[in-house]
């Protein structure tokens, strides 16, 4: 072979090489890559499964409508079984390898709050569906809640269990995480400014505690009118079976952890009656969520739950934002800072303030083994978040 020979194949591969790295970038602007994490496996999968299943129909439905100014979406998925460090290695991988535009949570407080810094400082937009830690907005402006702060969510269960339930000698029983202690602080708060006594306070381990009949006889001898548990759908279920055990027989309130099919399907007869606040009304005529609640039965077999829709929300929220902004990180914060008046599933956002969601508190009631309304708390003074 000749050296002149030699040196065009070297130039035309050069050429060629290029030509390839200059379209490598074209054909990464070809899709707009959201990130997203959940508990898909470990002791919390059926939250997760809910909350992958419900973007993943969002991402259908935005691509079908002809994606985000034509470009379809491209969900990263990751899990973090419920697990901080795992969520810690996922949000750097969203950020330095997978170089996303922006993030949906659709996982607890504990994964949720130790990667809201790492969004924060790179300047990623991201948006909780429904971690009610409070570092979750805390750690930078880039970070959103479309679910409630844990306090105001608990001071929504209070200000019911107090005005509407008639409570005066309330107990609570809750698990000893950031869900539990914040939700059951709320509660206690509001039920004690408006003139109701907290006769008993029991908080179990979480994860691991199965016996709950030892925090419940507690309870039954400190003779209260009403019980608020903070618990997720494992540990709800098994509060109310071994209550009604007891013979237990005041109401029992509960929370969004309490929303979802496998409490009722776990809890079975021992259910009914039971009384939660959380963030979806299934009777909410608005076609977007009846819509919403038939296509997620008819393509997963099992009805949606909060998790599902506030992870829902949360990714379109991000969408417009983005459709309104274009991919510019800094932008699409401006705008989801600047939405007011927003239709969701979970209801109508007025507004975000530091990143915090106001809009009314839905309260659901089991009845005839389906969640249905029992009633709505849109008081200002409760659904509108402390920022400091």
């Amino acid at each position: 072979m000749s050296l002149n020979f030699r040196k065009r194949t070297l130039t035309l591969l050069a050429v060629a090489a290029a030509a390839l790295l200059i379209a490598v970038p074209a054909l990464a602007q070809e899709t707009v890559k959201i990130g997203f994490f959940a508990p898909i496996t470990g002791p919390a999968a059926a939250d997760g499964a809910s909350a992958q299943h419900a973007v993943e129909l969002a991402v259908k439905e935005v691509n079908a409508a002809g994606g985000i100014k034509g470009k379809k979406v491209e969900l990263i998925v990751y899990d973090d079984r419920l697990n901080p460090q795992e969520a810690v290695a996922i949000a750097n991988k969203l950020i330095e390898r997978d170089q996303v535009i922006g993030v949906v949570s659709g996982s607890y407080s504990g994964p949720t709050r130790v990667t809201a810094p790492i969004f924060a400082k790179a300047g990623f937009p991201m948006v909780a569906g429904y971690a009610v830690h409070p570092d979750v907005t805390k750690a930078g402006e880039s970070n959103f809640r479309n679910g409630f702060l844990g306090e105001v969510e608990g001071a929504a269960a209070g200000e019911y269990a107090v005005k509407v339930l008639r409570t005066k000698n309330p107990a609570v029983i809750y698990m000893d995480n950031d869900f539990g202690r914040e939700i059951s602080a709320g509660f206690i708060k509001r039920a004690e400014k408006l003139g109701a006594k907290v006769v008993a306070k029991q908080v179990y381990k979480f994860p691991g505690e199965k016996d709950f009949r030892p925090y419940l006889t507690r309870i039954k001898d400190a003779k209260p009118d009403l019980i608020f548990a903070a618990g997720y759908y494992n540990e709800a279920a098994l509060i109310v079976r071994q209550a009604k055990e007891l013979g237990i027989t005041v109401q029992i309130m509960g929370e969004e952890g309490f929303d979802s099919p496998k409490f009722i399907e776990l809890a079975g007869k021992d259910a009914e009656g039971v009384i939660i606040a959380t963030n979806l009304d299934r009777d909410d005529p608005r076609p977007m969520v009846q819509n919403f609640l038939k296509n997620y039965k008819q393509a997963y077999n099992i009805d949606p739950d909060m998790v599902g829709a506030s992870s829902y929300d949360a990714f379109v929220i991000l969408v417009r934002a983005i459709e309104k902004a274009g991919t510019d990180r800094s932008a699409i914060v401006k705008a989801l800072l600047e939405t007011k008046d927003y239709d969701g599933l979970t209801g109508k956002i007025s507004r975000f303030v530091k990143g915090e969601v106001i809009k009314p508190v839905q309260i659901q009631i089991v009845k005839d083994g389906k969640f249905r309304r029992h009633g709505v708390v849109d008081n200002l003074e409760i659904i509108t978040p402390p920022v400091q």
